[in-house]
Formats: structure tokens, sequence, C-alpha cells
């Protein structure tokens, strides 16, 4: 099978969904199915060399955050270009309500057209302003997919339309075997943040708000930081405390599973805008406890507190009480870990990507070619 990706977001930043595209085309490739990927790049980005730089994008606010995006007549060619020369039996695009790649190819092809749906955000302006123009084009989506119920929810209220919920994948044995960081296990007990640190609703204040609590009960405490932001900026408010950051910046994959295995706790203390928590996922299959925010797409991967500890959003103090708990007591690091351990295999790229080809074989089945709209 001949599968096109499109990925609205550009390379040249990590994110959620470039690593999903990503990991679900190595996947396919591995399945020996022909795959191109078109996103956003830099000229000098380094990409695998079935990825087709769709060109430099733009940042642009969307969702609650700031999103590197691409668009305009060139992009137009470029797309269209993309999906002549590619002749593919299955077109999936991800996020195509962002203005971007992914919504340009919508908008310009026909055929077996599968989508995937990674944000839940109750509030759209593209939506708001664009709906009239955007429904012609989402009624040409054949098979729909949504990576959480919140997203499923989301597009069925916003769109109208359902969708198939398959969540976001992980390569969990890579997270499993990998090789602690240098100098781990350290003396003290270590707090994992991932993050643009920098970006409120990822929630490094509300762990600001808890380190004076954390030291106090643990003074030998790290707080390793992993993700964008200004370092210094960080430090400075910490004040005092600053000696119980570390900061490792932008790290590649292997580095991040290796500070995950490093860690005694996750701690995602975002306030909003998650619709999955692909992160929480990789926390889990590398054998870290998890204290999260109660939001719906984290309790739902945590199953409710059973593969987790959850606590109030936006709660400091709370945050500081749960996290003293679990990095003081061995047994419940070791029960949380397990079940995490059990929850986690139905996020294994072997099940997920099944779910996904299923979808590919059910809209690819009447033999149809992805053409460009006359």
């Amino acid at each position: 099978m001949r599968i096109g990706m499109v990925c609205p977001y550009s390379f040249d930043v990590p994110g959620g969904v470039q690593a999903h595209v990503l990991q679900l085309a190595e996947v396919m490739r591995g399945y020996g199915h022909v795959v191109s990927v078109l996103a956003p790049s830099s000229p000098d980005a380094s990409l695998p060399d079935y990825v087709v730089s769709g060109g430099k994008a733009l940042p642009i606010p969307y969702n609650g955050s700031v999103a590197r995006l691409r668009f305009g007549p060139a992009a137009h060619r470029t797309v269209k270009k993309w999906l002549v020369d590619g002749e593919f039996d299955v077109l999936h695009l991800h996020e195509p309500n962002a203005p971007s790649l992914s919504m340009l190819a919508l908008m310009i092809a026909e055929g077996p057209i599968v989508a995937t749906f990674h944000t839940s955000t109750t509030k759209s302006l593209t939506l708001s302003v664009f709906q009239g123009i955007l429904r012609p084009w989402h009624e040409k989506i054949v098979g729909r997919i949504a990576v959480s119920d919140l997203a499923r929810r989301w597009q069925m209220e916003a769109l109208g339309s359902d969708a198939v919920e398959i969540p976001n994948g992980v390569d969990v044995a890579s997270f499993e075997s990998a090789p602690q960081l240098e100098g781990y296990p350290r003396p003290g007990k270590t707090v994992l943040f991932l993050g643009r640190f920098d970006e409120p609703r990822k929630g490094m204040q509300v762990l600001l708000g808890a380190l004076p609590a954390l030291v106090e009960a643990l003074p030998d405490i790290e707080v390793l930081v992993v993700g964008r932001g200004d370092e210094g900026e960080l430090a400075e408010e910490a004040g005092e405390l600053a000696g119980h950051l570390r900061f490792l910046g932008l790290v590649d994959d292997a580095a991040k599973a290796s500070a995950m295995r490093s860690a005694d706790v996750y701690c995602a203390p975002n306030t909003g805008g998650e619709s999955f928590g692909i992160v929480l996922v990789e926390a889990m299959a590398a054998g870290t406890a998890v204290v999260a925010s109660d939001l719906d797409a984290f309790r739902r991967v945590l199953e409710d507190g059973a593969a987790g500890r959850l606590v109030p959003v936006d709660d400091s103090a709370a945050l500081a009480s749960s996290l003293i708990e679990v990095l003081s007591d061995d047994a419940v690091r070791e029960r949380l870990a397990a079940a995490a351990k059990k929850a986690v295999r139905r996020y294994d790229w072997s099940v997920v990507a099944q779910q996904i080809l299923r979808v590919y074989e059910t809209v690819a089945g009447a033999g149809a070619k992805v053409q460009v709209a006359s």
C-alpha cells in the first residue's frame, strides 16, 4: 500500500503530533508499505528520506500554544505536486483543522482520505470563522480517527461527525530498556518535568509553587527539567531554591527515555489544553511513577488514578503533598509503576498501528486512488 501522511506542524520543533506521525510512518514502513510524509521544515532540517519538506513554517497561536504552520500559494503548489507524484492508495491527514498543509491537502485531494484529530479544543477561531467553507472539505474524509474520547466528543460537537477512537502509540520496549542518565540513580529523589516550561498550560508555575514544601520535606530533591524555555528566567523565579533545578534543555528521544528512567516520579502539572497525554504513557512505559493534574485526558490514561496519582488542577499545595507521599514511599511508587506497566500495553505501536491499518484497509477497499480534485 502507498500511504501519504501530512503533518501540519513543523519538524523543526519537537511535538507530540510530529512524533506520532514519524513513529507511525516507521511502523508502516516496517510492515512493508511505502510511506511518504509531507510536513513543514526548514531547508537545513535533518529528516528521514521519506519526509518531504513543505517549506519553512511560521509561528502562529493555535490551541493555546504557538504552532509552526505552513500555508499560502507556494505551499498549495507543493502539496499538489506531492499528491500527484505520490499516487497514494490512502491519504492520512493529521489535524486537518489546523491552517497548514493538512488543510491544504484536504482542500486539494479526493479519494480514500483518513484524518486523525489530536486536539480537543472547545473553541476554534478557524472553525467559527470558516465553518461554512470547511464543511464540504470535511465531507471528503472517509475514515475519521480521534486519539482520545475528548477529541472524539469535540469532533462530534464541533463538526457533527463521529470517529473511531485510536490512541497515540508508544514504543514501549524502547522506554523499558533505556539506560539511565549518567550519575543516576542519585542519592536524593528526582522529579522529572518535561515540556515547554515557559508555556503556562504546561504548569511549571504550579510545580514551582510546590517546590518550597518539597525541599522542606526532601532536602536532597532534584527537579529535572527537560524542554524548551528561558532557563535563566526560571532559575531566577526559583530564587534560593534554584539549586534544586537541573536543566537538560531540548533532547532527542533516546535522552528523553533515559531521563524518564532516571526519575523517581514524572510530574505533569498541566493546567489544560491536553486531549491525550502521550508523555504520561511514555513515563509509564519507562516504569516511572506518575503524578499528574486531574485533567480528563490524564484521568483516562491513568485509569482514574489506578495507574498514577491525580491531583487537583492548578493546586501547588496538593501537588506538593502528593509528590511528597509518592516520593517518600517505595511501596506506593512500585504499586503505581506495576499498574502502569499493565495499562500501557494497549498503547504500544504493535497494537495501535494495527488498528490504524484496519482503517486504511477499509477506506482503500474499493481500489480508488487518491487524486487531485478536479
